[in-house]
């Protein structure tokens, strides 16, 4: 299996700690040198990653609205 490579584009946020240390944030990362897109994952310290959601633009967007709706509720 090939190395997954990436570069962190723009720490965007934090959105939890764990008592751990692992640390859920949204960040802009280019994967394999593609086009960036927005990424939510867990991260340990020591840069380990769990499993996470990557979106385009578009689907951030729609997510942003959706979040939106449930906020306003």
């Amino acid at each position: 299996m090939s190395e997954v490579k990436f570069e962190i584009q723009e720490e965007l946020g934090t959105l939890s700690e764990s008592a751990k240390g692992w640390t859920k944030e949204v960040n802009l990362i280019s994967w394999n040198g593609a086009a960036p897109k927005y990424d939510i994952r867990d991260w340990a310290p020591n840069e380990k990653m769990g499993k996470g959601i990557t979106l385009t633009a578009e689907e951030a967007e729609a997510l942003y609205k959706i979040l939106a709706k449930i906020v306003e509720e």
